[in-house]
């Protein structure tokens, strides 16, 4: 069971919870107020679905040995063109403007990716920058505020008493794996990030593929900035989704998917998504000081990806089997001859 690739990540987030029902026995109290579920592990799903849509998009693309540092401003565009449409214009038509302008960037880094070949980090490193002044420029570098009662439905919402943003992001999260499992698509994407060269001389057009997953890593990240937007009633140009990215990789690679590509785990990623969000909450329930909650983030971080290492579990198996050094044998007694 401990090889199981989604072990380790499933045991570091039980172990997250547990630790904080030690703090707080009331932690996993859930409450039905309003006509829907209220509780902390609820506001761990609802707030983590924007890092779940998100992860889920860089898997795809982390899996094909590219990598997305773009999401975190394209989360702003996306939101901030939402807000700013929704003043003339329908919901429907601004989250469809919204999400339109979202694939818009997505083809143009995987233009730069796969049809100039430029490395990606460089290539959606131009958008992370320049996706920020565009933000900028849409709300005009203002805070935009909304009060559409549909458009804050996106977050505040709920369906079957659950919340609907988190519904939204596991409706991301079954399409994407109904679409990788049950087609030829996710051993096609594994081949394109486990051998390149292999993949190119058995004919496979990886040029489209690996634009599509960053298409869909776009799009993944616009609906997270729809969400985001929804839930603050407002679309901030400057710091909506700000070093998103970093969480997004971060979930990834806990949930056991290696950044050189290849085989990739999409419920791994959700469960590292979960953590990292549990990690939040948990030190907001602790009361950790501001300046100190990124290094506390770092310690458990850390923490989870040495237990995740097999060479670290390794070292310390063979630590803990190591033989006693044997005892140390008598000398041999000399034998005197005596001469006759």
């Amino acid at each position: 069971m401990t090889r199981h690739r989604l072990f380790w990540p499933a045991a570091a987030l039980v172990a997250l919870l547990l630790g904080n029902v030690a703090v707080s026995p009331r932690f996993f109290a859930i409450e039905i107020r309003d006509g829907h579920l209220y509780g902390n592990v609820i506001d761990i799903l609802r707030n983590g679905a924007p890092l779940i849509l998100v992860a889920v998009g860089m898997t795809l693309v982390v899996a094909t040995r590219g990598i997305d540092l773009s999401v975190g401003a394209v989360v702003a565009v996306s939101g901030g063109m939402a807000c700013v449409q929704l003043g003339s214009t329908s919901v429907v038509l601004a989250v469809a403007m919204a999400l339109g302008l979202c694939l818009v960037l997505g083809a143009w880094n995987g233009w730069l990716v796969a049809g100039l070949k430029i490395q990606p980090i460089v290539a959606t490193l131009i958008l992370m920058v320049a996706g920020r002044g565009l933000a900028q420029l849409i709300t005009g570098g203002q805070i935009v505020t909304v009060s559409s009662a549909p458009f804050l439905a996106i977050a505040g919402g709920y369906l079957l008493t659950l919340p609907l943003s988190f519904l939204i992001a596991m409706a991301v999260f079954a399409l994407t794996s109904l679409v990788v499992r049950r087609t030829a698509l996710g051993l096609l994407l594994e081949s394109v990030g486990g051998n390149p060269e292999a993949s190119r001389l058995s004919g496979l057009r990886s040029g489209r593929l690996i634009w599509l997953c960053y298409v869909f890593s776009a799009l993944c990240a616009g609906i997270a900035g729809l969400i985001i937007s929804s839930n603050v009633t407002g679309a901030d140009g400057n710091n909506a989704g700000l070093w998103m990215e970093l969480d997004a990789i971060l979930a990834v690679v806990i949930g056991g998917t290696q950044l050189t590509g290849g085989r990739f785990s999409l419920g791994g990623t959700v469960i590292g998504a979960l953590l990292i969000q549990t990690l939040t909450t948990t030190v907001y329930a602790l009361g950790i000081p501001s300046q100190e909650t990124l290094l506390f983030k770092a310690v458990v971080v850390t923490a989870v990806c040495l237990v995740q290492s097999p060479a670290f579990r390794a070292k310390l198996v063979r630590r803990r089997r190591r033989p006693e050094p044997p005892a140390s044998l008598p000398a041999p007694e000399k034998k005197v001859e005596v001469a006759s």
